[in-house]
C-alpha cells in the first residue's frame, strides 16, 4: 500500500509540473516553419530599452561590413541607423549569416532584419517583408582566365554559394546537375574562390560586381540570372505594429530621395561608373 501511495504521490508531481511548464510557454507560439516564436517586441517596448535590434551582414561590403575601426559600415546600415533615429532610439548591429536571418526574427534576437534580405514566397511564410529599397538578380563572378559566361559552362564544374540564399535556392530547383559548394559565410565563400576551390560564386548581382571591382583576375560574366527580385527590411510575422512604422518611413524617405542619397555614399564608391543608381535603388518603396 505504501507503495501504491509512492507511485501516486509520483505521478501527480509529473503531472502538476506539465501543467505548469504549459502554463508558463504562453509567451511562445509556433510560426509556419514549425519553429517556436518568441514574442516580437512592440514599439513602446523598443522605445524603452533605447535600442532598435537589427539583423545585418558584417562581411557583406558595400551593403553592411565591419570597418577597421569596428564600426558597421553600408547601405543597409544607413536605412538602419535612419530607423532607428526616427523611432528616438540607437541602432544595435547583430551581425547573422544568410541562414539564420528568418530564425533572429522568429526567436526574438532582433526586431528587424536588414542584411540583404530578398524577397521570395517561401521566406513570406516566415516572415513578413516591408516595402523594397532595391532591386536585384542573380549574378556569377569567375577568373577571368575561366570566366562563365553561359549557366551551361557549369556542367561538370563546381558553383559556390551561401547557405540560405537565393543563388542556393535557384541552382538546386533549376540547375541540379550544377554541383555546389556551400558555405555559411560571404566571406568564407570568396576566400574559397580566391583559393581556386570552386570555379564560381553566385550570388545578388549587386554584390559580386561589387567585389569584382575591388579584386582584379576576375569578371562577372553572367549579369543576370533568373527573375529580378526586390530587398526589403523584414519584421517577425504578424509585426503589423512594426511594420506599419516601416512602410510608412520607407515613404517618407522616398519623397526625400534618402535611398539615392544612400547610394551615393555607399555604393557609388565601389561601383562608379559600372552601375546606375536608378538600376538598383526602389525610391519609397515603388519598384519602378
Amino acid at each position: 500500500m505504501k507503495l501504491l501511495k509512492s507511485l501516486l504521490t509520483v505521478l501527480a508531481l509529473a503531472f502538476a509540473l506539465i501543467f505548469v511548464t504549459a502554463c508558463g510557454s504562453g509567451g511562445n507560439a509556433t510560426s509556419s516553419s514549425g519553429k517556436t516564436t518568441a514574442k516580437a517586441r512592440t514599439i513602446d517596448e523598443i522605445k524603452k530599452s533605447g535600442e532598435l535590434r537589427i539583423a545585418v551582414f558584417g562581411d557583406k561590403k558595400p551593403f553592411g561590413y565591419v570597418d577597421n575601426d569596428g564600426s558597421y559600415q553600408g547601405y543597409d546600415i544607413e536605412l538602419g541607423n535612419q530607423l532607428a533615429k526616427d523611432l528616438g532610439v540607437k541602432a544595435k548591429y547583430v551581425s547573422v549569416d544568410a541562414a539564420n536571418r528568418a530564425e533572429y526574427l522568429i526567436s526574438n534576437k532582433v526586431d528587424i532584419t536588414l542584411a540583404n534580405f530578398t524577397v521570395t514566397d517561401e521566406r513570406k511564410k516566415q516572415v513578413d517583408f516591408a516595402l523594397p529599397y532595391m532591386k536585384v538578380s542573380l549574378g556569377v563572378v569567375s577568373p577571368k582566365k575561366g570566366v562563365i559566361t553561359d549557366v551551361k559552362q557549369l556542367e561538370g564544374k563546381t558553383l559556390i554559394v551561401t547557405k540560405g540564399t537565393t543563388a542556393e535556392t535557384y541552382f538546386e530547383k533549376n540547375h541540379p546537375e550544377v554541383k555546389l559548394q556551400k558555405y555559411d559565410q560571404y566571406s568564407d565563400a570568396y576566400q574559397a574562390l580566391l583559393d581556386g576551390r570552386g570555379d564560381a560564386f553566385s550570388t545578388d548581382n549587386t554584390e559580386v560586381l561589387a567585389w569584382a571591382l575591388e579584386n582584379k583576375g576576375y569578371e562577372v560574366g553572367i549579369t543576370s540570372l533568373g527573375d529580378p527580385d526586390t530587398i526589403a527590411p523584414a519584421v517577425q510575422k504578424g509585426n503589423k505594429e512594426l511594420l506599419d512604422f516601416i512602410n510608412k518611413d520607407i515613404e517618407k524617405l522616398g519623397k526625400e530621395n534618402f535611398f539615392h542619397k544612400a547610394y551615393e555614399k555607399t555604393l557609388h564608391p565601389t561601383y562608379g561608373d559600372a552601375a546606375k543608381a536608378d538600376d538598383l535603388v526602389v525610391e519609397g518603396g515603388k519598384v519602378e
